[in-house]
């Protein structure tokens, strides 16, 4: 039953490797658990036993966010089983009253823009110098995902519209859209490409072997980059894709745009960089205005 479940979330939902790495994991835990519940079988779990799930994970020092998604894949487990055993109701779902745990919120991580600059702006004298430059362009003109930079081909690129075409998750496409200055470095690339041997004539990112280059290829890279950057701050590649969305917002564009160029499908997703934005404008008030600190004597209570 796993397998098939595993095998419908990766070809008719379309969910990433990792993500489907994720809900193995998950439910091989879970059957751990049952296993030190007198062997207790799938079909047999009650709510009660459900609910006692959560302690199980706590006691193995999960946190409260990771209990949560051991919940959701649980849920959408039963679901699918519910649709494909005879006589299983979906009201049989012992996943399905309990309610996720309250996380503590987390906002994303994000670079200011003059640091974004200092990240991004390398040199570029060969062509893997080249690509190496254009990777951390388009993440950051972008906002794609890294998954989604690597999947991203030759032919759905629009040089002159400046977009590219991108395959999103659960196998979404949409229109994504670079500057100027991504736009030289990518004609740049291209001219030198020429003379590249490729194995993957399809890919607009290539490997030393002409291959597609993979995720874990690029977050390689933009690590390398990130470390010899000189940045106080940690970051990541994802960083690129929050530090896009709340610059866009602290310049007045509109949250649902926002929300279309990084492919949420829900807007309370894109939300949190609304929050994160104004976490940004605190910190600068409290540096900055002179009556921020007690005493009304600046930053530094001079």
């Amino acid at each position: 039953m796993l397998e098939r479940w595993l095998a419908y979330l990766k070809h008719v939902r379309h969910l990433a490797p990792n993500t489907l790495a994720a809900y193995r994991r998950d439910v091989e835990l879970f059957r751990k658990f049952l296993a030190g519940e007198g062997g207790l079988e799938e079909a047999e779990l009650g709510p009660a036993q459900a609910r006692s799930l959560v302690g199980f994970l706590s006691r193995r020092g999960l946190s409260s966010r990771s209990i949560n998604r051991v919940l959701s894949a649980l849920r959408g487990y039963y679901r699918f089983q519910g649709r494909q055993i005879e006589g299983r109701a979906p009201a049989a779902n012992p996943f399905g009253a309990i309610r996720s745990l309250k996380a503590p919120a987390r906002l994303p991580s994000f670079l200011l823009e003059q640091e974004m600059e200092q990240v991004v702006n390398r040199p570029a004298g060969d062509f893997w110098q080249m690509r190496d430059r254009l990777i951390l362009e388009l993440l950051y003109a972008t906002g794609c995902r890294v998954s989604e930079l690597a999947g991203m081909d030759l032919m759905a690129l629009d040089l002159k519209g400046r977009s590219i075409r991108v395959c999103g998750k659960g196998g979404k496409e949409r229109v994504v859209f670079f500057g100027a200055s991504a736009g030289e470095v990518l004609r740049d690339y291209l001219l030198a490409r020429r003379g590249v041997p490729l194995a993957d004539e399809r890919a607009l990112l290539v490997n030393r072997r002409g291959e597609r280059i993979t995720v874990r290829g690029i977050q390689g890279i933009v690590d390398k980059a990130l470390r010899s950057s000189g940045l106080a701050k940690p970051a990541s590649p994802h960083t690129f894709r929050h530090s896009f969305a709340t610059h866009l917002l602290s310049r007045g564009r509109d949250i649902r745009l926002v929300q279309e160029l990084l492919g949420h499908s829900r807007l309370s997703t894109t939300q949190v960089y609304t929050h994160l934005d104004i976490e940004r404008l605190a910190e600068e008030y409290r540096l900055a205005h002179p009556h921020a600190t007690r005493g009304g004597r600046g930053p530094e209570g001079k």
